[in-house]
C-alpha cells in the first residue's frame, strides 16, 4: 500500500512538470515545420501537427543571429502557407497568458515582401503588418510577446472581449499583394509577459566603423586664420617638385661676359696709341 502511493506521487509529479520550465507553465508549444526540440529553457516544442500549408527547412543553411545555437532550429523550420492557416490552443483554466511567437527572415533580401498579420480566435489582430526583413533584416531572429486573459468564458486582449469555449486559435492572417503568412516557432505559457526574455540586441554597422574625430575649433580663431593653420600643417602626398623658378638663373651672363674679355686688349691697344 505505501509503496503504490509513492508510485502515484512521483507519477503525478512528473505529470505535472512535463509542462513546466524555468519561466513557468507551458500550456503549448509548437516547432513551425520541424521536429521536437527543446530549447535551453527547458521548453519542450512538438512536432509540427497540421497538414495543411507547407513546410521548410531552408533556414538551416543559416545561422540565424541574436539567439543561442541551441535554440537556432527554432527560427530556421518554418510553415507557411498561400492564405490563412492556425494552430488551435485548447485553454482549460481562466487566468493570464502570454503568447510568445518566434519568427526569422530566411528568404527575402528586401523589405516589403512578406507582411502579414496575426490574430487570435479571427477577432483580436495582435499583430498588425509584420515585415520581419523591416525590422531586423534576413536571418535573425525576431520575437512578438502579446499577453492575453481568460476569464469566466471571456478572451481578453487589449481590453477587448470576445466568447470563449475553450479553444483559442492562433492564426496567420495574408496581407492582400504580400507574399505568404508564415511562422517559425510559438509558445503558450502562463503568467505574464515580464516573465520572458528579450533578445540579444541586433548589431549595428555603426558600432564597427570609427567615425573621424573632428579637429578641435578654437572659437576666438577666426575662419581666415584657420585656413592659414591649415595651409602651414598641410603635408604634400608625393615628392617635392623642382621649382624652375626658385634656382637664379646666370647663364646669360656668359657672352657678355665673354665680350668684355675681348674688348679689354683693343682698349690697351688704343691707349698706347
Amino acid at each position: 500500500m505505501r509503496a503504490s502511493i509513492i508510485i502515484f506521487v512521483v507519477i503525478h509529479i512528473a505529470l505535472h512538470l512535463n509542462g513546466v520550465s524555468s519561466l513557468g507553465n507551458v500550456i503549448y508549444a509548437v516547432n513551425c515545420g520541424g521536429q521536437s526540440h527543446v530549447d535551453s529553457l527547458g521548453i519542450k516544442y512538438q512536432r509540427d501537427p497540421l497538414d495543411i500549408g507547407t513546410t521548410s527547412d531552408y533556414g538551416t543553411r543559416l545561422s540565424i543571429r541574436r539567439v543561442a545555437p541551441s535554440d537556432q532550429l527554432l527560427y530556421q523550420t518554418e510553415r507557411y502557407h498561400s492564405t490563412n492557416f492556425g494552430y488551435p490552443v485548447h485553454i482549460k483554466e481562466d487566468g493570464d497568458y502570454v503568447l510568445w511567437l518566434k519568427f526569422s527572415e530566411v528568404w527575402f533580401n528586401a523589405p516589403d515582401q512578406k507582411v502579414f498579420n496575426v490574430a487570435l480566435n479571427s477577432e483580436h489582430i495582435v499583430v498588425r503588418d509584420l515585415d520581419i526583413y523591416d525590422r531586423v533584416g534576413r536571418g535573425a531572429a525576431h520575437d512578438e510577446v502579446v499577453p492575453f486573459s481568460v476569464r469566466k468564458g471571456e478572451l481578453i486582449v487589449n481590453g477587448q472581449k470576445s466568447d470563449f469555449d475553450g479553444t483559442l486559435e492562433v492564426e496567420f492572417v495574408k496581407v492582400h499583394g504580400k507574399d505568404n503568412p508564415k511562422c517559425n516557432a510559438f509558445a503558450i505559457l502562463k503568467g505574464s509577459p515580464d516573465m520572458i526574455p528579450n533578445l540579444a540586441p541586433l548589431a549595428k554597422p555603426q558600432d564597427e566603423l570609427q567615425e573621424p574625430v573632428e579637429e578641435d575649433k578654437d572659437p576666438q580663431e577666426d575662419e581666415a586664420a584657420r585656413e592659414a593653420r591649415k595651409s602651414r600643417t598641410v603635408k604634400p602626398s608625393g615628392p617635392r617638385a623642382v621649382d624652375p623658378y626658385e634656382v637664379e638663373d646666370t647663364s646669360y651672363l656668359v657672352p657678355i661676359l665673354g665680350a668684355v674679355a675681348a674688348f679689354i686688349p683693343i682698349l690697351y691697344c688704343l691707349c698706347r696709341m
